[in-house]
């Protein structure tokens, strides 16, 4: 998610996946696949770069090796079957 403010001063984040366009006219408009339109503070080239570090940031995790979980002990029944 990417952090962007509303012309009001309101901080909202924003899923960078579902960003169609990104336009100055003369205010900064991000416009979503959805058709939504939000007129936000940041500069175009603000949002290009807070996009691309979301982006770089997902690749390095990914990147990331996992380390394998310790095995925990195996299950076994607790109730004692009836005779």
């Amino acid at each position: 998610m990417i952090t962007v403010t509303r012309r009001n001063g309101t901080s909202f984040a924003l899923n960078p996946d579902l960003i169609e366009r990104v336009e100055s006219t003369p205010d900064t408009v991000i416009t979503l696949v959805s058709g939504t339109r939000y007129v936000v503070s940041e500069s175009v080239e603000a949002i290009v770069d807070e996009v691309c570090g979301f982006r770089a940031a997902v690749l390095n995790a990914s990147a990331t090796p996992v380390q394998p979980r310790a095995p925990k002990g195996h299950l076994r029944s607790v109730s004692t079957p009836e005779n």
